[in-house]
């Protein structure tokens, strides 16, 4: 069984748009059936599970799910936990138990941790994370015991609507052109410069404090040019979102090399946005 030929190449849908005509698909949120076919109710992007299919709507709250990726900023320092907002309806919560603590070694949280939960991360801070748990109020339990999380620093921070990430297994890429990525789940776009390591996943610009650290370490000046390659894939990303293109390593990275032949000053003008992101329509599209 299949999608009818017209809504295989649907991905964006408005009210009353005919998603399927097929009787045998089930109704998700977002759709209502009429006159033996499934409509959108809402605008969205049309998502499809085995025979579920549902709109995910496009202006909506990040709705977390165990196993995405975030980037957050740090609201509020709690007694053992931290705040995040993460573009959800609530606040995110970060544990004290939740974080990689300098060395690595698993141990019990003491009195002098929590003393030095401003060390780690305060207020204003940017961090990548991932989901741990989604509560019964729909808030989300974050952690960043991974290496590749943890807070982020020296980039830019980029704010798209959640249904334009695609869901991926991998949200960290290198990209080509000299600089590494996240693309959050809840449509926080982390820009960064490339860091050359042995990892596989490319490593985010942070610093871990340690108890013995008298100074924060002193963060290396980005080049002029690693800036123009972040103001570059900024613009080619809100390029992509303007155009309502799923954000993915390639679109992504297609759009940057056809953007080469304007300055980036002139990605911002709307005529131009739709030329660079034509080519990475086709490939979202396949």
């Amino acid at each position: 069984m299949e999608v009818d030929e017209e809504s295989r190449h649907l991905h964006f849908v408005a009210p009353g748009d005919v998603i399927t005509t097929d009787t045998d698909f089930m109704r998700g949120h977002g759709t209502y059936a009429e006159d033996g076919k499934l409509l959108a109710s809402v605008a969205g992007v049309v998502e499809r599970v085995n025979l579920l299919i549902y709109v995910k709507p496009l202006k909506s709250r990040y709705n977390g799910e165990v196993g995405d990726v975030v980037v957050g900023r740090i609201t509020e320092v709690q007694q053992k936990r931290w705040k995040v907002s993460t573009y959800s309806r609530l606040d995110s919560v970060l544990l004290l138990s939740s974080v990689n603590l300098p060395g690595g070694v698993l141990r019990r949280r003491g009195v002098q941790d929590e003393l030095m939960m401003r060390e780690y991360f305060k207020e204003g801070d940017l961090i990548s994370a991932e989901v741990q748990q989604v509560y019964h109020d729909g808030s989300l339990s974050l952690h960043t015991r991974s290496l590749k999380y943890g807070k982020l620093c020296q980039g830019t921070l980029v704010t798209v609507p959640p249904s334009l990430v695609k869901q991926c297994k991998n949200h960290f890429h290198n990209l080509l052109c000299g600089a590494s990525i996240i693309l959050g789940n809840n449509g926080y776009i982390w820009i960064t410069t490339k860091v050359s390591d042995d990892h596989q996943q490319p490593q985010m610009r942070f610093h871990t404090p340690t108890v013995s650290d008298a100074k924060p370490a002193k963060e290396e000046a980005i080049k002029m040019e690693e800036r123009e390659i972040i103001a570059r894939l900024r613009n080619c990303i809100l390029a992509l979102a303007q155009q309502r293109i799923l954000l993915f390593d390639t679109t992504v990275q297609y759009t940057y090399e056809s953007s080469l032949k304007y300055q980036v000053k002139e990605l911002l003008d709307p005529e131009v946005a739709r030329d660079i992101t034509e080519q990475a329509r086709n490939i979202a599209m396949d």
